[in-house]
């Protein structure tokens, strides 16, 4: 049953707002280094450079399709949330540290792309963000006071996100030659995910990447 939607409390709307403007910063922040390397073209040699700046493409392509994934989830898991908790809020922050990170290692993966240190910190960070939006789909269904309705978030995509970022990051560190290639495998977490609902009989609201 779903009850009519309730005015959210102001506190908590200026604090989802502010969440939002800083990961808009974030995601514009990925954009500066290739900004830099832009400068760099020359008449007749912009194939040459984006040869030579493949992996630092390649880290800004990956990282700003996570963090437009993660934020389009954090945004679905808090749209009937109409009341601020600590514990949710606290989530929160935490989850918006590893979106302010990301930019850092994703500057790393075009310096030294190949180094195992490089490819933990970099999957690591997005693992640990999607791990978060679990811990905050688990709060907001377990506390029916801080929602408009009866409809709880379904944790299980994000722990298959979780658990796909694992398997990426063991493939990359087991064979270099894949890169980060194997992050691609996140796609099959939507359809597997669905799969895991039908088998127990039931079908969730969507709350995560591939959804």
């Amino acid at each position: 049953m779903t009850e009519p939607r309730l005015d959210r409390e102001r506190d908590l709307d200026r604090f989802l707002t502010f969440v939002d403007a800083v990961v808009a910063i974030a995601i514009t922040l990925l954009i500066l280094p290739l900004a830099d390397v832009a400068g760099e073209a020359t008449n007749g040699h912009v194939g040459d450079l984006l040869r030579d700046n493949e992996s630092q493409l390649l880290g800004f392509g990956l990282s700003f399709v996570v963090i437009a994934q993660l934020w389009f989830t954090q945004h679905r898991l808090v749209s009937r949330v109409v009341v601020q908790d600590p514990v949710m809020a606290r989530l929160m922050v935490a989850w918006t540290f590893t979106i302010v990170l990301l930019p850092f290692p994703t500057a790393l993966v075009a310096q030294a792309g190949t180094d195992p240190v490089t490819k933990v910190f970099y999957i690591g960070t997005m693992a640990v963000s999607s791990a978060l939006l679990g811990g905050m789909a688990w709060v907001i269904g377990h506390n029916r006071a801080i929602r408009d309705t009866d409809d709880r978030p379904d944790a299980t995509p994000s722990v298959a996100t979780v658990l796909g970022f694992a398997l990426a990051l063991a493939i990359s560190l087991a064979f270099p030659g894949t890169s980060y290639y194997p992050l691609l495998l996140l796609l099959l977490t939507g359809p597997a995910t669905r799969l895991l609902r039908r088998a127990r009989g039931g079908v969730r609201p969507r709350t995560h990447m591939g959804e």
